[in-house]
């Protein structure tokens, strides 16, 4: 399976350079071909990345996603069949729509042994409101279009220019991962793993809370079993009773009248008594069986909203909340979010929280919280701030007011 990869983003955006750290930390020893299309006659680019050992199909003639969208097809093919390659890198000129590059690759016709994998757009931190405002029908393009939105020089950029682009791809692109990070402090295979959609923090914590939930569901359902294994015995014996009973009577019948009589009426009482002892008995287990699912104001299963035989899916009880951010935070500020979490009535039962941010010298803070116990320590730089919340009937205005920055 050949992977396809767009690096798109406007021009002086930074795409060759994110190209060259992905070939060398994260592509060494696979076999990648870089497609190039410069707009204009020349590719100013190809010297630099044949120096790296990279095949290079440059079309130099036009715009892939205009009028060589016919050509472009022919020219994958043709790179497909020369290098069987591992990964085809494509970088689209910069003024180019990154929708357009996307169905020029789909209508390519290449077969199912190929795999358009990801899209990228390389987005200056400092210039994105000024592009917006001038250059919006291709820059916008490009962001709506990109699942991994990387925002470049953000080293130099002011946290407030971070912030503010942030805020205006969000504006166009509710679901793409923004990597606010400075590339040079992070590693290419990180880079690689967060653009072909690596498990996000949401759903890392997602899952441990479901995976806590499936236990207690089936714990839950083992409990039924063995009392509706009780029920069936119970309920067995009774026919063996019947039976018995039926035999036993029968027996009697040809014995004389006064002897059936006597024993009849001694075997009846002894039926009876044994039927209201297994009959209060048996109500006991049922009424300890229903205390058993009661659950207090506190319970976090759901089960008290729906009657306790009615399993739910995770889904219909956990809720999650949070957010990406590239605010700095201290290490004390973080203490104190996570001691505020213990107060469910503020902000809902919160069963896990996880966050890794940029703390204001340089280094990252990251966090882990379970109800009363929490962990803060240090950590390598992530591609943007994160903080996730699992729970159950979170409040999304507390949380708010208590993490954002």
């Amino acid at each position: 399976m050949t992977k396809i990869d767009i690096v798109s983003g406007f021009l002086g955006a930074g795409k060759t350079t994110l190209i060259k750290k992905l070939l060398k930390e994260a592509l060494a020893g696979t076999q990648t071909v870089l497609i190039e299309n410069e707009f204009g006659e020349i590719g100013i680019d190809g010297g630099f990345l044949k120096d790296a050992g990279i095949e290079i199909k440059e079309m130099n003639s036009g715009c892939i996603c205009c009028s060589l969208v016919g050509d472009f097809g022919t020219s994958l093919k043709e790179v497909l069949n020369t290098y069987h390659p591992d990964r085809i890198l494509i970088e689209p000129s910069g003024v180019g729509k990154l929708s357009d590059v996307m169905k020029a690759v789909q209508n390519a016709g290449l077969g199912t042994e190929v795999e358009l994998n990801s899209a990228v757009a390389v987005v200056d931190a400092s210039k994105c409101k000024m592009y917006i405002k001038n250059f919006g029908e291709f820059f916008i393009n490009q962001i709506e279009h990109a699942g991994t939105i990387i925002l470049s020089r953000t080293d130099v950029a002011s946290e407030e220019k971070v912030k503010q682009a942030v805020e205006l791809i969000r504006e166009h692109n509710e679901k793409a991962t923004i990597i606010t990070t400075p590339l040079a402090q992070l590693e290419g295979k990180e880079i690689l793993a967060t653009i072909e959609g690596a498990k996000d923090l949401e759903a890392e914590l997602m899952e441990q809370v479901k995976a806590m939930h499936d236990e207690h569901e089936h714990h839950h359902h083992h409990d039924e079993e063995e009392d509706e294994h009780e029920h069936c015995c119970h309920h067995h014996h009774d026919e063996e009773e019947d039976e018995h009973e039926h035999e036993h009577h029968h027996h009697h019948e040809e014995e004389e009248d006064e002897h059936e009589h006597c024993c009849h009426h001694h075997h009846d009482e002894e039926e009876d008594e044994h039927e209201h002892c297994c009959h209060h008995h048996h109500d006991e287990e049922e009424d300890e069986h229903e205390h058993h699912h009661e659950h207090d104001e506190n319970c976090t299963c759901g089960c008290h909203d729906h009657d306790h035989h009615h399993h739910h899916h995770a889904d219909e009880i956990f809720t999650s909340w949070g957010f990406e951010t590239p605010a700095t935070y201290t290490t004390e500020e973080v203490e104190g979010f996570l001691k505020e979490l213990d107060n469910e009535e503020k902000y809902g039962i919160v069963l896990r929280a996880k966050g890794m941010i940029p703390a204001a010298d340089g280094t990252w803070i990251y966090f882990d919280y379970v109800p009363e116990e929490s962990n803060v320590r240090a950590g390598k730089p992530d591609v943007t701030g994160k903080i996730c919340v699992i729970g159950s009937k979170l409040k999304e205005a507390e949380l708010e007011n208590l993490f954002r920055k």
